[in-house]
C-alpha cells in the first residue's frame, strides 16, 4: 500500500517571528498586521453569453496594524502617508515573505485609549494605494 505524503506540519508558518517596518523602522511593539486588497468587479452582460462576465475595476487596499503603545509616533504622523513592510518569517518555513504596502494613510488617529492596571494598546486602521511583493515564499 502506497504511503500518502501530505504537508510537513513544521512548514506551517507561525506569526511569532513576523516583523513590521514603518518607513524602514522596525516596530518591535507590533503584534498584529493585516492588509487586504479588494477589487471593484464590473459586471458585463455580453451578447452570446448567458453568464455574467467580469472586468476588474479599481482596487482598494485596507489594513490594520496594532500592538502595545510605546511612543507617540502614530499621533505625530497625524494623517501623513507612510510605507509599511510586512515580513512573515518562521525558521522552519520554506523561506520568508516580504510585502511593501505603499502610501499608507491612517483612517483615524487614536489619541487616548487606556484603562488603569492594563497594558495600553494602539490600533490603527489604514488604507494603502499600492503594494509590492518583495520576497515571495517559493517551494
Amino acid at each position: 500500500m502506497a504511503e500518502m505524503t501530505g504537508m510537513d506540519p513544521t512548514r506551517a508558518i507561525l506569526g511569532t517571528f513576523a516583523q513590521a517596518f514603518i518607513d524602514g523602522e522596525w516596530q518591535t511593539n507590533i503584534n498584529h498586521l493585516e492588509a487586504n486588497v479588494e477589487i471593484d468587479k464590473r459586471e458585463l452582460n455580453l451578447v452570446g453569453h448567458n453568464w455574467v462576465q467580469f472586468k476588474i475595476g479599481a482596487k482598494r487596499g485596507t489594513g490594520t496594524i496594532s500592538g502595545y503603545k510605546v511612543s507617540s509616533k502614530m499621533i505625530q504622523r497625524d494623517f501623513g502617508k507612510f510605507d509599511i513592510i510586512s515580513k512573515l518569517d518562521d525558521p522552519e518555513a520554506y523561506g520568508f515573505e516580504r510585502v511593501r504596502l505603499i502610501r499608507c494613510m491612517p483612517d483615524r488617529v487614536q489619541l487616548a485609549n487606556w484603562t488603569a492596571g492594563e497594558e495600553v494598546t494602539e490600533e490603527t486602521a489604514f488604507t494603502f494605494e499600492d503594494y509590492e511583493l518583495l520576497d515571495p515564499i517559493e517551494i
